[in-house]
């Protein structure tokens, strides 16, 4: 694991939703200085879309050549 424990911290919760079925999730955390060897940082802005989309027809290309 890229990460010491002390570096990582892991909640396990659960709990019930609207339609009475329970539910769980995990919430992580990760030390800022471990981000950072990695090449990441907290003041990093978030993933947003550079461009347009690919047209159609590469999705279709991409798919057909992977059945190959």
């Amino acid at each position: 694991m890229p990460f010491d424990q002390a570096e990582v911290r892991w909640d396990p919760a659960c709990g019930g939703g609207t339609d009475g079925r329970w539910r769980g999730w995990f919430d992580v955390r990760i030390h800022a200085d471990a981000l950072r060897r990695h090449g990441l940082h907290p003041e990093q802005p978030a993933a947003r879309i550079a461009g347009p989309p690919p047209p159609g027809w590469w999705q279709a290309a991409a798919e057909r050549r992977t059945r190959r």
